[in-house]
């Protein structure tokens, strides 16, 4: 599972005890030309990530999630370009605004 599968969750952590629930992106593409397509696979993936959580199927398979903060991750394998960060900062104010959160790493 990867960002290509645009329908799937690729990884789901539940930790009650922290009140943390983070759903993760599997991001293995490079950020090389055209950068526009890697972006609408992203926003692709974020858009169905926010359809789980708000339709509450996060909840129905993972009851322990309940009253957890919810968290989408994007785990790159390489450095955003510069364009690609200003998305994801547009993308968090967005997602924030639906009461969860965005991150990124590098790995």
């Amino acid at each position: 599972m990867s960002i290509l599968d645009e329908n799937v969750v690729d990884i789901i952590g539940v930790d009650p005890k922290k009140g943390l629930a983070r759903l993760v992106i599997a991001d293995h593409l490079e950020w090389t030309n055209p950068v526009e397509e890697h972006l609408l696979l992203l926003q692709e993936k974020i858009n169905s990530y926010l359809c789980f959580l708000e339709g509450g199927e996060l909840q129905q398979h993972y009851p322990d999630s309940k009253g957890c903060r919810c968290e989408i991750e994007i785990a790159m394998k390489y450095e955003p370009s510069s364009e690609a960060l200003r998305f994801i900062g547009k993308a968090r104010e967005i997602i924030q605004g639906s009461g969860f959160d965005l991150t990124y790493q590098v790995s």
